[in-house]
């Protein structure tokens, strides 16, 4: 399918490995010019002469740096000639328990994972309403539509920006505009986030890490993890041209885990 945005210009945070990766792969396959993020220079600059390889004919741009730092937004955002699509993504903050999480734990998994994301959203949407188009794809988790108990500091702090999408996406000044805004919910994919936490499972159970993924990949109904390329496919139509009429929703990709009706 032709998704109608080659030429276009994107912003992909926390791009340089993972699901930021798989999203910014897709797109530049797509025709779309990107400007990556991350913190590792060396891990940015390998993934951007990949990206490079996959299209020669588009552009790829690296900001090094950590995105919720306001040099580093100002940066990636005058990378760009113009921002048609943007991807918000970040590492959510560790797990725990929430009696020991200090005020400053949750004004940094705020910070992170619901502020920043809102001021890079700030900074572009009312250009892209001008123009007549703009994608914005906010990376969250399934832990929002299902919260996992030790993950209290992402499940409030993702929350929170769903509830500010959820709102800020229908105002018609931007919906009426060919602007949408959706979250993308991944549930187990098979990134380093993921192995890092199966290490941390079986180091503290005392079990083989392979015994520990196998436990957990007999968990997802689809009997396998998700992979980096099929969420930056499924990313990457919610940027097409066809999917102007899907604004404000949250969509969870996790292999069937989630077990509610709605």
């Amino acid at each position: 399918m032709e998704l109608g945005i080659e030429g276009r210009w994107a912003l992909v945070c926390a791009a340089s490995k993972g699901l930021g990766k798989g999203c910014a792969e897709a797109l530049v396959m797509e025709g779309v010019n990107v400007v990556i993020n991350a913190r590792s220079s060396q891990l940015l600059e390998e993934t951007a002469a990949h990206l490079r390889h996959l299209n020669p004919n588009v552009t790829v741009l690296t900001v090094v740096g950590d995105i919720s730092q306001e040099t580093t937004r100002q940066a990636a955002l005058a990378a760009c000639p113009q921002i048609d699509i943007l991807i918000n993504n970040a590492g959510g903050p560790p797990p725990g328990d929430f009696r020991d999480w200090s005020r400053q734990d949750w004004l940094d998994a705020v910070d992170v994972n619901m502020v920043t994301p809102i001021e890079l959203i700030k900074a572009t949407v009312d250009a892209m309403a001008e123009r007549g188009f703009g994608r914005v794809i906010n990376i969250t988790s399934a832990a929002v539509k299902a919260p996992i108990d030790i993950l209290g500091l992402s499940n409030g702090a993702r929350s929170g920006l769903t509830g500010f999408i959820a709102g800020l996406a229908r105002q018609p000044q931007l919906a009426g505009r060919n602007v949408t805004i959706n979250n993308l919910l991944p549930g187990s994919f098979d990134t380093d986030r993921l192995k890092s936490t199966h290490q941390n499972v079986a180091k503290s159970s005392n079990q083989e890490y392979e015994s520990v993924r196998e436990t957990f990949r007999k968990k997802v109904p689809s009997q396998r993890f998700g992979t980096a390329e099929e969420f930056g496919a499924f990313c990457a139509f919610l940027c097409s041209a066809q999917a102007s009429y899907m604004t404000g929703q949250n969509i969870l990709l996790d292999g069937g885990s989630y077990a509610g009706t709605y």
